[in-house]
């Protein structure tokens, strides 16, 4: 079965593969009594605090399976490649490559391709209502005046 490779840690990093993304779908996840296959988890591998990520291939003409909410994540979906539709509460809408979509923890949510070609799905999820007013990328960067040692 293919795994997540770690290529280096450190104190404050976690660096990993998931191999070229058009190999995804030689993932499998086991779920249970279930097994998705293209669907790799990465948080874990990362060493993640605050999110947890996968990639999903979905082939033509296949869906998620279900629909599925969360308890307390929300979950941006990313479309890296390919065309379908995404349902939230059963509202139905196209998506393609460049598409990302915010789904709230209670949003029942599903994803079908309907192109021609495999789809490649990134999702982050993360903790909902967890950012505060100041947690901007300006608000909570700092710029170093270290000096960079390529």
């Amino acid at each position: 079965m293919k795994t997540v490779e770690t290529i280096k840690t450190g104190k404050n990093f976690t660096a990993v593969s998931v191999g070229k993304l058009n190999e995804i779908k030689d993932y499998v996840l086991p779920m249970g009594d279930i097994e998705i296959p293209g669907k790799v988890f990465v948080g874990q591998a990362l060493q993640a605090t605050g999110s947890e990520l996968s990639f999903q291939v979905l082939v033509p003409n296949q869906d998620s399976s279900f629909l599925h909410t969360h308890k307390t994540h929300e979950e941006l979906y990313f479309i890296l490649k390919g065309e379908g539709e995404y349902q939230v509460d059963g509202e139905i809408f196209l998506v393609s490559e460049g598409c990302i979509i915010r789904v709230a923890p209670n949003g029942k949510r599903a994803l079908k391709n309907t192109g021609k070609d495999e789809m490649l799905m990134l999702c982050i999820q993360y903790k909902a209502n967890s950012f505060a007013e100041n947690d901007s990328p300006a608000g909570d960067g700092v710029i170093l005046n270290d000096k960079l040692t390529w």
